[in-house]
């Protein structure tokens, strides 16, 4: 069985995939690594529900992300802060005498307790269609009133991986969405968040978080991208459907961050 125990970032949470169990780790993202500005904006970030009181819908805290523990590559540094992210040095603090030489302070202790409901993983959903495997997380985030009714919240997590040699462009998107409700939606569109990434050799992997809500506590999603040979040629990769499950004990959306 796979556990549903809260993970603070740098920590780990396993989850199935098909009958087998799969780690997953929550990592703040370093933004070194990121070589220019509009590459940043497109920076991974974890969304929540804004207050109740609030005009907004959703807020996020950028740099945080979801990685899978095959995709990790062991890392050592010596200093005291080996990566640039605005709550590295708030969550977490130096300690020689420790390996990792690195502790968690209370913020992060505080902040895990608080909102681990919404960072949780869900469950796992992979699949491969023609070499390019898609993986899909969703996570579920609350229900907010709108209207003297209830809209339900969900953040999903895609990762878009060429297994193969051969350069491929995703060029768009077709989302089937169904609500318990009854509802059937369907989304087409260019690319996604905006970009048509390019998988090659070099760069395989390409990942993104996007949102949905729904007026009834469940549904679920599928779908297809289309991608496209260097030939012009195409193929659609299939989207494993995957659940959208409201939890049964549910609980205001988390008030907001103070660090």
């Amino acid at each position: 069985m796979s556990e549903n125990k809260p993970d603070p970032p740098g920590a780990h949470g396993s989850k199935e995939v098909k009958g087998k169990t799969h780690t997953y780790y929550q990592v703040l993202i370093d933004t070194k690594g990121l070589p220019s500005i509009s590459q940043r904006s497109q920076t991974e970030a974890v969304t929540f529900l804004a207050n109740h009181d609030d005009s907004r819908a959703l807020y996020a805290i950028p740099g945080l992300d979801y990685v899978s523990h095959e995709d990790i590559l062991p890392y050592n540094s010596t200093e005291q802060i080996p990566i640039q992210h605005e709550l590295f040095e708030r969550f977490l603090m130096f300690n020689p005498a420790k390996a990792p030489p690195f502790t968690p302070r209370d913020t992060l202790k505080a902040w895990q307790e608080k909102n681990h409901p919404w960072l949780e993983l869900s469950d796992v959903h992979r699949e491969t269609t023609e070499n390019i495997r898609v993986t899909v997380i969703p996570f579920y985030m609350g229900m907010r009133e709108a209207q003297n009714s209830h809209v339900y919240w969900w953040r999903y997590c895609i990762r878009l991986e060429n297994m193969g040699a051969e350069v491929v462009q995703l060029r768009e998107r077709h989302w089937r969405i169904f609500s318990l409700s009854g509802t059937l939606e369907t989304v087409r569109g260019r690319g996604v968040v905006g970009r048509e990434p390019v998988l090659s050799k070099e760069q395989p992997a390409f990942q993104y978080s996007s949102h949905v809500s729904l007026q009834a506590p469940s549904g679920h999603m599928w779908g297809t991208f289309r991608i496209e040979r260097t030939d012009g040629s195409h193929f659609d990769v299939r989207i494993p459907p995957f659940s959208l499950e409201s939890n049964k004990d549910d609980k205001a959306p988390p008030a907001g961050y103070t660090f």
